[in-house]
């Protein structure tokens, strides 16, 4: 079995050289050597595998999805909900094709390649390259991986921007000389970069303060002067967000702190926790993720290498905060999602050290079928529906439909009395109008798309930018998502008439309900900034 120790920034190993020495075109001096050409050959079958699902898939914009093209719209340094890089992306990749829903995907597959491609350079550092082309294929094996790839989300930059902080970091000197600054700001450029994406980046700051607390070799790549780059270089690349926060009353720090939803007295829920952890096998992978326990286990710290104890501190942060956020709250099964680049490392890592061709054969299988599935299944949603898959896709069908009959409804309305404005009661429907309308209510003359408001200050960036004014209530055409709001919409008008409830069929076993009705003189109660209802309010 190999050991290795870290001395001076490298991995020295000592190894069986029967079984376990790579061969010399194999060295990690060698730029294209076999194990390189493995990898850029399976990223690259892969990424067009993903690309030719994304323009084949019937499956449509998820409202996120949507409310993400309408910020590339117009780009600023910071949106309510997200920072700004997402949008970014979108801008450019929209730019090149147009607005259909696989160019808006396009950045996707692009940045899980690239990120595939990064922890393949960090395992040849680390360890060999035959660690390296394993990580890079369970991280694009990953079912998490694999369905971020057939939407854009802001998980795809940022796992590839932790990627290449990662590999920055591994390349820190040690002891630190004077190359330490230039890379410790590379480094903090991009941490910065990642934080751009999504806030969840701050988990890599806690990985590196906990390597530097835990391992002397880490201390050594520090200089005050290499630290005052990383820091500097971070600062300056996540300066303009930061200041768009403090223009905006720190709106998208504040969203991300209320999606902890904190709530004194119901701060321990064992459920919610044991339900986070059941999904991170199939965010991960059953067998990686098998794999993890099992050396934690085994090797119960003491065992490990250098390398693994650097890789696992870069894991550890988003699994332990996470968790205790599903302990205190809940939990959505991608938050911990940072913390396995450096996870697909150290599972290729102990499959390889443990010799175990009978697990990485299945743990390989298992992705690759997962994939194939989830690949089938983007491109056939009919088959997904037959074995009772339909749940997870409902949100993906059903929003052009939607947003049709809307449209259809406004249009009968226009050429009656007029419209004053379009109002929607839900986010997840005022994007998708907004995305699969966008020819409509882009035109002069069309009635403006807006948010009816249930409670007194924003909630989301539609809220905020278009809120449902009573400039803007003379006539309005109201529609509330499921009809769950609308009795309160309709308090909110002098005259309520028409009422239509459209249903849209997404499968065998799923509709989407809507209630219409035109609404006139629009005059807002008073509500409590709480529940969002009016006082003494009666449905």
């Amino acid at each position: 079995m190999a050991k290795a120790s870290q001395t001076g920034g490298k991995t020295l190993k000592t190894v069986d050289k029967k079984k376990d020495a790579a061969p010399a075109s194999a060295a990690p001096g060698r730029a294209f050597d076999p194990y390189l050409r493995l990898a850029l050959w399976f990223t690259l079958a892969l990424t067009v595998l993903r690309l030719t699902v994304l323009f084949v898939t019937p499956l449509e914009l998820h409202p996120d999805e949507a409310q993400y093209w309408l910020w590339s719209r117009r780009l600023d340094l910071g949106y309510f909900s997200k920072p700004p890089l997402i949008a970014w992306i979108i801008a450019a990749t929209t730019a090149i094709g147009g607005n259909e829903e696989a160019w808006v995907r396009l950045g996707g597959p692009f940045l899980h390649a690239a990120a595939g491609l990064l922890l393949f350079f960090v395992g040849r550092r680390l360890y060999t390259p035959a660690v390296g082309l394993m990580a890079c294929a369970i991280y694009n094996l990953m079912p998490g991986v694999q369905l971020s790839s057939l939407v854009i989300s802001t998980d795809a930059p940022l796992l590839a921007l932790l990627s290449a902080a990662l590999l920055t970091y591994v390349h820190l000197p040690r002891p630190a000389d004077k190359r330490s600054i230039a890379r410790a700001a590379l480094l903090g450029a991009a941490l910065g970069a990642a934080a751009l994406a999504k806030y969840a980046a701050i988990y890599a700051l806690a990985g590196i303060a906990l390597h530097y607390l835990v391992e002397r070799d880490a201390r050594k790549a520090w200089s005050p002067a290499a630290a005052a780059a990383a820091i500097a270089a971070f600062a300056v690349v996540l300066a303009p967000n930061l200041a768009w926060n403090a223009a905006h009353k720190f709106a998208t720090l504040s969203h991300t702190a209320e999606n902890a939803h904190w709530t004194p007295g119901s701060m321990f829920n064992p459920g919610e926790l044991l339900q986070f952890l059941a999904t991170q096998p199939g965010v991960f992978g059953p067998v990686p993720f098998g794999i993890l326990i099992a050396g934690l286990i085994i090797f119960r710290l003491r065992g490990l290498t250098g390398a693994d104890r650097l890789l696992l501190c870069w894991v550890a942060p988003p699994i332990l905060i996470v968790s205790l956020q599903a302990l205190l709250s809940r939990a959505n099964a991608n938050w911990a999602g940072a913390a396995y680049p450096a996870a697909a490392i150290l599972a290729a890592a102990w499959l390889t050290r443990w010799r175990a061709k009978g697990w990485t054969i299945a743990a390989l299988a298992t992705q690759a079928g997962i994939v194939l599935f989830l690949v089938v299944c983007a491109v056939r949603p009919d088959l997904a529906d037959r074995i009772g898959a339909a749940n997870a896709f409902k949100r993906s069908r059903g929003w052009d439909s939607t947003v049709d009959s809307l449209i259809a409804r406004a249009r009968d309305e226009q050429r009656g009395q007029g419209l004053s404005a379009v109002a929607l009661d839900d986010r997840f429907l005022f994007n998708a109008a907004a995305y699969y309308g966008r020819d409509y209510f882009r035109h002069l003359g069309a009635p403006p798309l807006t948010m009816w408001m249930r409670r007194p200050t924003a909630n989301n960036q539609a809220e905020a930018e278009s809120p449902l004014v009573p400039t803007l209530g003379r006539r309005v055409l109201a529609a509330s998502y499921e009809g769950w709001y609308a009795p309160e919409m309709a308090a909110d008008f002098k005259a309520v008439s028409g009422r239509e409830v459209l249903r849209v069929r997404l499968d065998a076993k799923n509709h989407r309900r809507v209630e219409m009705f035109v609404g006139e003189g629009f005059a807002p109660l008073k509500r409590d900034p709480v529940t969002g209802l009016p006082p003494n309010y009666r449905p």
